[in-house]
């Protein structure tokens, strides 16, 4: 017996909203990760732990001075810094090109807010998350750091570090939820599927290069 038009349209419709539903569920599971892995990771300044290095990723320039965003990034970072959480701190950035240096940038603003120039050590081939973090491990020897981002981009930060070796803790800075914020927070929902493979596959960075010692030597240039 065949089965009339009209059952048949309910039936499609049916299977076509489960087929939507199973998508929403797919491409919401590398976001469940890396929340699932942050959930016990995540602080304040107030009550993040001693871990040495602080780990601040790039967030782009406005006239080559450091976005709003990022500025909240380096203002949580120099807290770390004046409250003995942290000795170094490790900038990470694009500087892909002579005239954009995210690292450089960085490191003015911090020494204006306090931070000696020798306890800053820049990375400039921090491309994206997953670059800065394996860059941190091998080229910099950083095995344990205070992650620090805005709370949109921090459970993945912490997430790949987590997967490129380093025992990570994030400070995820609060910020005006304006158009910037909501899109942050849905791109992460799009990024968290590249981090998934990334954590799973560990892609050498873009661009790997020497390890360099800058962290190791300003720690070991602190007084005991």
């Amino acid at each position: 017996m065949r089965m009339p038009g009209w059952m048949r349209s309910v039936a499609g419709r049916r299977r076509a909203v489960q087929a939507v539903m199973a998508g929403c569920v797919l491409a919401l599971l590398p976001s469940a990760w890396t929340h699932a892995v942050a959930a016990d990771r995540l602080r304040s300044t107030a009550d993040a732990p001693a871990a040495g290095v602080a780990v601040v990723f790039g967030a782009g320039l406005w006239n080559g001075k450091p976005t709003p965003y990022l500025a909240n990034r380096l203002d949580a970072a120099a807290e770390l810094y004046r409250t003995g959480k942290v000795k170094v701190v490790l900038v990470t950035g694009d500087n892909s090109r002579t005239e954009y240096d995210e690292p450089d940038a960085m490191r003015t603003y911090l020494t204006g807010h306090g931070v000696p120039g020798e306890r800053i050590v820049s990375d400039f081939a921090g491309f994206d998350t997953w670059d800065s973090c394996v860059r941190a491990r091998e080229i910099f020897g950083v095995k344990r750091a205070v992650l620090v981002s805005q709370g949109f981009h921090i459970h993945r930060a912490v997430a790949l570090c987590e997967a490129a070796g380093v025992e990570s803790y994030g400070v995820g800075v609060d910020d005006e939820h304006d158009e910037t914020w909501y899109y942050g927070g849905a791109r992460e929902v799009f990024a968290a599927g590249k981090a998934a493979l990334d954590a799973a596959f560990k892609p050498e960075p873009r661009f790997l290069g020497p390890k360099e010692p800058g962290v190791s030597q300003a720690l070991g240039a602190l007084p005991h």
